[in-house]
């Protein structure tokens, strides 16, 4: 009977709609495993540039820390444009979004499967091994091979494997095609894309592949060039949005971080030099193609670490073409696992899955603690931080410009959520989050370190202080610490760790007066601290240091920017 069923379920996979039934499956189990999280991390940008593209008349104040980004790129306005067509609520549409995207990653990971391995046990465990693996870090760069929640790169992503599989088919126009709409969604992952296009057709001495990947790839490299007047170090406030972001430098990256660098390359050089019975030739063209990008982008990485005056170009982070990099690895070493290892046994496949995808489940679990593991729309938060968010969007005008701790980004409860991404309101420039918009847009530097300083020491807040958030940033909410002793505010939300607070005046009059941009009470930028900041720090030479390099990176690559 066993051997019956198993017949008929091999044969089921062979016909298009088995197959794409079995994805939706394998979809429907990633998401119970690696969770979804709504507006956490790169999402508290995206999330709101959705939400603004949607509803224009939200983020009336601070749009600009989110929507530089969003306006590279057709990605918020198209998820918008749909949520519009199909009167969906953002929040549904969204998860929606998020599920597609997930599938059409599993679907784009099985084409490119069928080009590398001769075998559908192989091209199956490779789908399996990168839907479990989807929360591994990729390296030292900030990122995990997939999201748990909806980004740009949700969608580039399965594009540009849909463009490796075209150009490892010979199908040169097609792969422009998938490439173009990677590039519409994220210019930065389909260069890298482009990149990887280029090293296959010059592999190949595909004249066809060459021409069509060249001239994005050229563009980029060409990039320096027209911005050759950044070439000197960075100063003021952008120095210091830099050193908020450690990863954008490699000499800061921990011994493990190039482990994560090296071990997928070092693998893969091992599948291309031996001739593997059970794949195919394009898996080692590939395999060869990975190696040369990675050696390439950690060069190049290298290369903007060796001096001060690049500092301008380090928000280029060539070393984010791993995310590439660790999509297709994972892909691969799933099938080469198969062959070698699981051999068509269930209880393998089920050990091996199985034990992986427990791993995977802990680990998000344990990274958003006061978060459900699956934020549906309509999800009351247990955490405080977050019910207060959710206190905030429906119950403040959508006009209301906020201030809150400038470091609440990282405060336990808060699990990494944006404040606009959640509570759908303006507030000031947060430390983390929107330092890293102030990094890869320098012209935001100034107003980021304005903001965020003023919301610096934030449990010592004093009414003169909220005074001067109302008259020169227009602030007219607060959110507080219950631990915050702060009389001239009305609080109509508490909850047993924080507030939400009006300003008002000691007659429980609202206070009013022009909206006027400067320095609040007086308080100098220089005088608070970030622990963030503090990671890196500038010397007498312009040069970014690690302010207290652990001592195993003592006479290493990180001692690169120390004082000669």
């Amino acid at each position: 009977m066993t051997s019956r069923w198993t017949t008929r379920f091999l044969r089921a996979l062979k016909t298009k709609a088995g197959r794409l039934f079995l994805l939706l499956v394998i979809t429907v189990l990633s998401i119970f495993v690696h969770g979804y999280h709504m507006g956490t991390d790169d999402a508290a940008i995206y999330a709101p540039a959705i939400e603004k593209a949607a509803d224009p008349s939200l983020f009336p104040v601070g749009s600009e820390f989110f929507m530089h980004h969003a306006e590279l790129s057709l990605f918020s306005r198209l998820v918008a444009s749909i949520t519009r067509l199909s009167h969906a609520p953002i929040e549904w549409s969204m998860l929606l979004w998020f599920a597609f995207a997930q599938y059409l990653l599993l679907w784009a990971g099985y084409q490119l499967a069928e080009r590398c391995f001769r075998t559908d046990t192989a091209r199956w465990a490779g789908v399996g091994m990168l839907a479990t693996l989807l929360n591994l870090p990729v390296a030292g760069t900030a990122l995990t091979v997939a999201d748990s929640y909806l980004t740009a790169r949700s969608l580039s992503t399965p594009l540009i494997l849909m463009a490796v599989t075209c150009l490892l088919g010979g199908r040169t126009y097609a792969a422009g095609f998938w490439l173009l709409g990677a590039f519409l969604i994220h210019p930065q992952m389909a260069i890298y894309g482009a990149g990887v296009g280029l090293l296959l057709a010059v592999g190949s001495r595909s004249r066809d592949g060459i021409r069509l990947v060249a001239a994005p790839v050229l563009s980029a490299l060409l990039l320096p060039v027209f911005v050759s007047k950044h070439l000197q170090p960075a100063r003021g406030a952008y120095r210091e949005a830099l050193a908020s972001r450690s990863y954008f430098l490699v000499t800061t990256w921990h011994w493990w971080e190039w482990v994560g660098v090296f071990a997928p390359l070092i693998i893969l050089a091992v599948c291309a030099k031996f001739s593997l019975n059970p794949t195919l030739p394009a898996l080692t063209r590939l395999a060869k193609t990975l190696i040369g990008l990675g050696l390439i982008s950690s060069a190049a990485a290298l290369v903007l670490a060796t001096s001060a005056n690049f500092a301008y170009l380090l928000r280029l982070q060539p070393m984010r073409s791993f995310h590439l990099i660790y999509v297709m690895f994972c892909l691969l070493l799933g099938g080469l696992v198969e062959e070698y290892l699981l051999r068509a046994r269930v209880w393998r496949w089920v050990l091996c899955f199985g034990v992986l995808s427990l791993g995977m489940f802990k680990l998000d679990v344990a990274a958003y603690p006061a978060s459900p593991h699956i934020e549906r729309p309509g999800v009351r938060y247990q955490g405080e931080w977050l019910s207060g968010f959710l206190w905030i969007r429906d119950h403040t005008p959508k006009d209301a410009l906020f201030a809150l701790d400038a470091e609440y980004f990282s405060k336990p409860g808060v699990d990494l959520h944006g404040f606009r991404a959640v509570a759908e309101r303006s507030v000031l420039a947060d430390r983390q989050k929107d330092g890293g918009a102030a990094s890869i847009f320098p012209e935001l530097a100034e107003r980021w370190k304005e903001e965020s300083w003023v919301q610096s020491d934030w449990v010592h807040l004093s009414e003169d202080r909220l005074l001067a958030l109302r008259t020169e940033f227009g602030v007219s909410w607060v959110l507080l610490e219950n631990s915050t002793p702060l009389d001239g505010v009305v609080c109509p939300y508490s909850n047993g760790q924080m507030r939400v607070c009006r300003i008002v005046d000691q007659h429980c009059q609202l206070l009013s007066g022009p909206s006027v941009r400067g320095r609040c009470c007086g308080l100098s930028p220089n005088t608070a601290t970030s622990p963030e900041a503090n990671q890196l720090s500038w010397d007498n030479d312009d040069r970014l240091v690690q302010t207290h390099p652990p001592k195993h990176m003592k006479g290493t690559i990180h001692d690169y920017f120390s004082p000669a």
